[in-house]
């Protein structure tokens, strides 16, 4: 995977708020219903750091225009929910309405500048999508790319924080393949050409490339998020993508887990897809179970067709929204830790989302587990997928694993037989694994209240598990970290029959994070300790929860190296 995704480019690293939950449906309009959704996720402390515009903000579906009927005060709203913590995006496609002398200057612009694609006998291609009659960008054009970056302007000064070009294969309401013919021509830089059965698989992937260059010239410091849906090997370096539009059935929830882990072994990272299901109403108990999974995909989006009923986590009663609030938090307690496995990927391409055989590759049995994954090296997740109420084996991967939720410790050899409940999803830590957390917060904006938490499952003595983690903070918008203005450190431990050691190293020291302590608690230990020094100084301010057989201690000036020594 390091060398396939050397080859065909990395994903950048993207801002730090488009980790977060993600709201989104086909449509949300007028602005009163966008500013509702706002409110209510606010309200009901549902933590959520987006919200996306379909297409009926546009003028007659006409992309880079505004619903002034829908949006009165469009502007207005973009920076009311900026005020509130939420990034909107809005969906741009391709499509470019063919609508001559009615002022409409993406179509004008593209005449007069010749950037659309054309028909075999040099006459404009013209087929119809959501505005009716449209004409096509030729993307394998880079003046065209540069034409197509240009239009965000005004959408870039109005505070829209990200773009999403769906329909980019390019979809054709025409014809049984519903695309281009194959024979439309695509013009090249060299003066060239070629026929568009070439060029269909990149095309998409284009679409996104002129996006993310044209936000890079017009915002050179803010990093750009973009959500494709057609991609080619290397969109991932402009584009996170999902899997489109899926269905709300368990069948559909089932091949969710596989789908993503094919893209990330394919170099594509940054996915997700349609939590509850795109085109039809989910029960309550699938949509929870969505809800659950999606906390520990890479991309964390829900969304729902017109004529769909509500897919929000607010629906079904009380009791459904308690759980699906208790994942959401739960996504935003992980994010320092999934926000430094996603800086990891953009240095090495591994996926975030990783069958169990990319980290153990001697475990052949998990070779056709496609049911199971890890979240980065030490998370394991086995999703509650189906709605039988027979038991669900879990088989752990080798060496030691604690349960997340109780701290009870198990090996890859024990026989796991669970009956989960409605907001149980089995999950499981690798002993050894120094996991970064953080107190819940509202949206990645909000500063937490309270420290930095680390948690360190420890081994057993005897074991050859790797003790470590590791921790990537920067700003989580900007290019800074491009320029070193970043904190790296590396954490450790040591675990003999008498005492346990946990270290922190500073690898890179140039970004003030929101914390100066980190609650420490360490997992595994069968007893209270006898003494407990932090450097050379005992401390007596620890306690020891028999309950979890955890010790938990505070390191007050955490950013920096230091050693926590236990002694039993």
């Amino acid at each position: 995977i390091e060398q396939y995704t050397g080859l065909t480019g990395r994903s950048p690293l993207p801002p730090l708020w488009t980790l977060g939950y993600q709201q989104c449906r086909y449509s949300y309009y007028p602005e009163a219903r966008v500013r509702e959704i706002a409110r209510l996720l606010r309200e009901k402390k549902t933590p959520a750091d987006t919200i996306y515009l379909d297409i009926d903000y546009q003028e007659g579906y006409a992309p880079f225009t505004i619903n002034r009927k829908y949006f009165p005060n469009f502007e207005r709203m973009v920076a009311d929910l900026r005020e509130l913590g939420f990034h909107v995006i809005a969906i741009t496609d391709l499509h470019i309405k063919r609508f001559p002398d009615h002022g409409y200057a993406p179509f004008d612009s593209g005449i007069k500048n010749d950037v659309f694609v054309k028909n075999p006998d040099g006459s404009l291609y013209v087929g119809p999508v959501w505005p009716g009659e449209s004409v096509f960008p030729d993307f394998t054009l880079t003046r065209v790319r540069d034409w197509w970056g240009a239009l965000y302007k005004d959408f870039v000064g109005m505070g829209l924080a990200g773009f999403w070009n769906d329909m980019n294969e390019p979809a054709v309401f025409r014809y049984p393949q519903k695309t281009m013919p194959l024979d439309v021509v695509h013009r090249l830089d060299d003066g060239t050409t070629l026929d568009h059965r070439a060029i269909h698989n990149i095309f998409g992937m284009e679409n996104a490339r002129a996006t993310y260059d044209g936000l890079r010239k017009l915002q050179p410091d803010e990093r750009p998020f973009v959500l494709t849906r057609a991609a080619y090997s290397g969109a991932q370096r402009y584009a996170a993508t999902w899997t489109g539009d899926n269905l709300a059935t368990w069948n559909h929830i089932s091949m969710s887990t596989p789908t993503l882990l094919s893209l990330g072994l394919s170099g594509y990272p940054l996915v997700g897809d349609d939590i509850g299901g795109f085109g039809s109403s989910p029960p309550s108990d699938l949509l929870t179970r969505w809800y659950e999974l999606g906390a520990f995909n890479p991309i964390y989006r829900n969304h729902a067709a017109k004529g769909t009923l509500d897919h929000e986590p607010w629906v079904n009663g009380p009791e459904q929204e308690a759980i699906r609030r208790r994942y959401i938090e739960l996504r935003y307690k992980l994010l320092p830790y999934i926000y430094t496995i996603t800086e990891e990927t953009t240095r090495t391409g591994m996926p975030l989302m990783r069958p169990v055989f990319l980290e153990y590759p001697e475990a052949q049995e998990f070779y056709g587990d496609d049911h199971d994954f890890l979240l980065g090296p030490d998370l394991f997740v086995s999703p509650v997928v189906t709605e039988s109420l027979d038991p669900q084996g879990v088989a752990l991967p080798p060496g030691e694993w604690y349960d997340f939720w109780t701290s009870a410790k198990y090996t890859g050899k024990d026989q796991i037989n669970l009956h989960p409940r409605p907001h149980e999803v089995p999950l499981y830590v690798r002993a050894g694994a120094i996991l970064p957390m953080q107190p819940v917060v509202q949206y990645t904006g909000e500063k937490p209240s309270g420290p930095l938490e680390l948690h360190v499952y420890l081994p057993n003595n005897t074991s050859s598990s790797d003790c470590r983690g590791a921790l990537y903070q920067d700003d989580g918008h900007t290019f800074a970290y491009q320029r070193g203005e970043v904190l790296r450190l590396n954490y450790s431990c040591l675990v003999t029959e008498v005492s346990v050691t946990v270290s922190s190293s500073i690898e890179k020291n140039a970004f003030q994070p929101w914390w100066k302590s980190a609650e420490v608690t360490l997992y595994g230990a069968a007893a209270a300790p006898k003494e407990v020094r932090i450097g050379d100084e005992v401390i007596h301010e620890w306690r020891y929860e028999s309950l979890v057989h955890a010790v938990i201690l505070t390191v007050s000036d955490a950013a920096k190296n230091w050693n926590v020594h236990l002694s039993f």
